[in-house]
């Protein structure tokens, strides 16, 4: 069986990873897509630590864990479609999806 910190370990790296992207990267899907990635990190620490609480009295408790994840998956489909909405506007407005290029 795999342990807790096993997960707490791969969801940090995916985090780490996405931030990297998000900061690194100059191309605005790029920053759009290491936001998910670390979106998705916080999911795995919230479904690792729902699996792993044996100290919970209730089955009902053990759930939050899993009502938050698709929370924020409902929420991060959101963010993706409407990011990607405004990053068709933005290559309208400049001709170009590089952050660095773009000047009013």
């Amino acid at each position: 069986m795999v342990s807790l910190e096993a997960y707490l370990l791969v969801a940090s790296i995916l985090f780490a990873i996405g931030l990297f992207i998000a900061l690194g990267k100059r191309n605005l899907i790029s920053i759009v897509m290491g936001i998910e990635i670390m979106l998705n990190a916080i999911n795995l620490v919230a479904i690792s630590f729902a699996r792993y609480g044996s100290m919970f009295d209730s089955q009902i408790d053990a759930l939050a864990g899993h009502v938050l994840v698709i929370f924020i998956l409902t929420v991060a489909a959101a963010e993706a479609a409407i990011a990607l909405a405004l990053c068709v506007l933005v290559y309208r407005h400049f001709n170009t999806i590089n952050v660095s290029d773009m000047t009013s």
